[in-house]
């Protein structure tokens, strides 16, 4: 059956009011969602374009995890190399303490007394400074005791030995030096010897001529007289002179010398070897539990930090190989009281400075290693800003896209309610001209 026939007007003003209300269901959903683009079908470019915006923030903000995981990993590996260099300069601490111990282990001769008793009286002098101002030659050929008015000599025939000369030698390093006689004191000698750096010499208390080694390695020492300074050097060789300064002559001759360390194994240093292993210990210990989420780069394993979504050879990343970080790769031995090969001698003083340079060098590598994390920390920590800011600014981007202007769509929706009241009052105007028609009929 038809439907009744509405008039043009009535058919006009209901269109109109149709259109409005549907017009306003639109411009209400966009004030609903915030969204101006809901669907393909409102723009498809602009609803696919953020779309793909948004799916590619998606993932970066995916990515984040990864890279905040791969910092703490890095900065887990660097509190640790931090902890074991800590741990190094305590070693080099107790390295010092042993130093600071070496004198109890110094290879050292006394001579026999330089002057007397006697003598003390007449000068009024100490033995000590009676047997420095002694003159090493004599014109007689003969040792003369120090009176009140002369110093005394040791009686070396400056006639026949002009030339003295020392010769020391500790280890590999010999040292040798010539002076002449005719004036030369005990005083000279001494001052000779201690221009070595090899050893030290003192005259003590009771007058006796004193040489200590510098070191804890044995000391070869010998004194000689000659014609002239060649000769005068092979005579200290042998340590022909030695008696006359109140040595043996045999403590010139290398492998016989009797100026050798007390071999008295010192407590102090005993007591400090194991403090230094046990801090070596803690520096392997310390590195295992360096590790995080299961990476350890202090263990000699890999991280990868990976910076974008793609794939292949468009992803970006960080690769980061680890090393395998222990007291033996640093170079550090164990400590012992004995001479063996592979281990620090706390004993020795020579081993002692050996230990220290290789602590020296291994806080050398530390600070390269913790220069590199530093650096490999600084590159994740800036790309994981830059990934925050992309990933926002690709946010924001789609937004721009799809996203509807509240203020105008306000203004356009009251502007469509004062038309749907103008459209209703123009339908009714309308309906009212029919009714009208409808009264010359009654």
């Amino acid at each position: 059956m038809a439907g009744p026939i509405l008039s043009s007007g009535v058919r006009n003003n209901l269109l109109t009011l149709q259109q409005t209300t549907s017009q306003q269901g639109v411009i209400q959903n966009r004030l609903a969602t915030g969204r101006k683009v809901n669907s393909a079908i409102d723009n498809p470019v602009n609803y696919f374009t953020s779309l793909a915006l948004n799916d590619r923030s998606s993932q970066l903000n995916g990515l984040l995890d990864g890279i905040s995981n791969g910092i703490q990993t890095i900065q887990a590996a660097s509190k640790g190399i931090d902890s074991i260099t800590k741990l190094v300069q305590s070693l080099q601490s107790t390295v010092k303490q042993a130093q600071a111990d070496a004198a109890q282990n110094r290879p050292t001769k006394a001579g026999t007394a330089l002057a007397t008793a006697a003598e003390a009286a007449v000068t009024s002098k100490s033995l000590k400074d009676i047997a420095l101002d002694k003159k090493l030659a004599s014109a007689d050929a003969v040792a003369n005791a120090a009176t009140a008015s002369t110093p005394g000599d040791l009686g070396l025939d400056t006639s026949a030995s002009p030339q003295s000369a020392i010769s020391i030698t500790v280890g590999s390093v010999t040292y040798e030096a010539n002076f002449a006689n005719a004036n030369a004191t005990v005083r000279d000698l001494v001052n000779e010897i201690n221009k070595s750096g090899l050893a030290t010499a003192f005259i003590d208390e009771k007058g006796q001529l004193n040489v200590k080694g510098n070191g804890s390695e044995t000391v070869d020492f010998g004194y000689g007289v000659g014609a002239d300074a060649a000769a005068a050097r092979t005579a200290a060789g042998t340590g022909t002179g030695n008696t006359a300064i109140g040595f043996l002559a045999a403590d010139a001759v290398v492998g016989t010398s009797t100026i050798t360390s007390s071999n008295i194994t010192s407590a102090v240093r005993s007591n400090l070897i194991q403090q230094f292993n046990d801090l070596r210990t803690q520096i392997d210990q310390l590195a295992k539990d360096a590790s995080f989420n299961g990476i350890n780069l202090l263990q000699g394993d890999r991280l990868s930090i990976i910076f974008n979504e793609k794939t292949g050879t468009n992803q970006t990343k960080l690769d980061i190989q680890g090393s395998t970080l222990s007291a033996d790769n640093l170079g550090i031995s164990l400590a012992t009281n004995t001479q063996l090969a592979g281990f620090f001698n706390f004993q020795n003083d020579l081993d002692l400075d050996r230990a220290t340079a290789a602590l020296t060098s291994s806080l050398t590598s530390l600070k390269s290693l913790s220069s590199t994390l530093g650096s490999n920390l600084s590159i994740a920590q800036t790309r994981q800003d830059f990934t925050k800011e992309l990933a926002n600014v690709l946010t924001t981007g789609a937004d721009t896209l799809v996203a509807a202007d509240s203020n105008a769509e306000g203004a356009s929706l009251l502007a469509l309610n004062t038309r749907q009241q103008l459209s209703q009052t123009a339908l009714s105007l309308a309906n009212q001209a029919d009714q009208g028609v409808l009264r010359l009929f009654q």
